[in-house]
């Protein structure tokens, strides 16, 4: 699996290529794969990894803005708190006058496993992107933000 057969025909994606958001999942794809396999040593998922990471430069944090910032549903955003919660990296506190409401906060725990990974992943893609120009790279930073600022309103 994953040679390529001697007599298979080759796949054009010309049509495809003409369109940005085409380059932008193929470019995440290559990023994501990265940074999967740069955080399995910390077991954490991509999304365990943005929570705690969101949690510790915002303690006292509640779940429904994270759910909003993360643009997942909150279901989904449980399970990942859950996971966080278990491994004893962050706690989830009562916010008072408000029963249903939590605020999330890292442990010790928490805000040393942030300080390794953000090592880890800073150098992910240091090296993953280190034949870009740092004035390229800054334009691409530009443009991702304008394209996500004139959708859904920015996060800042």
């Amino acid at each position: 699996m994953g040679n390529k057969a001697v007599n298979e025909p080759l796949i054009s994606d010309k049509t495809l290529r003409t369109f940005v958001g085409y380059h932008l999942k193929r470019s995440f794809n290559v990023i994501q794969s990265d940074l999967i396999e740069t955080l399995r040593p910390f077991d954490l998922r991509m999304l365990t990894y943005t929570a705690l990471v969101l949690i510790v430069d915002n303690p006292g944090l509640n779940q429904s803005r994270l759910a909003q910032v993360m643009d997942i549903e909150r279901p989904n955003l449980v399970i990942v708190i859950d996971e966080l919660e278990e491994r004893e990296l962050i706690t989830r506190d009562r916010v008072p006058g408000d029963r249903r409401s939590y605020a999330l906060h890292p442990t010790e725990a928490g805000l040393v496993l942030y300080e390794r990974t953000l090592e880890a992943v800073t150098q992910h893609e240091k090296l993953l992107l280190a034949h870009v120009e740092p004035d390229k790279l800054k334009d691409l930073v530009n443009i991702l933000n304008l394209i996500e600022s004139t959708t859904q309103g920015k996060v800042t």
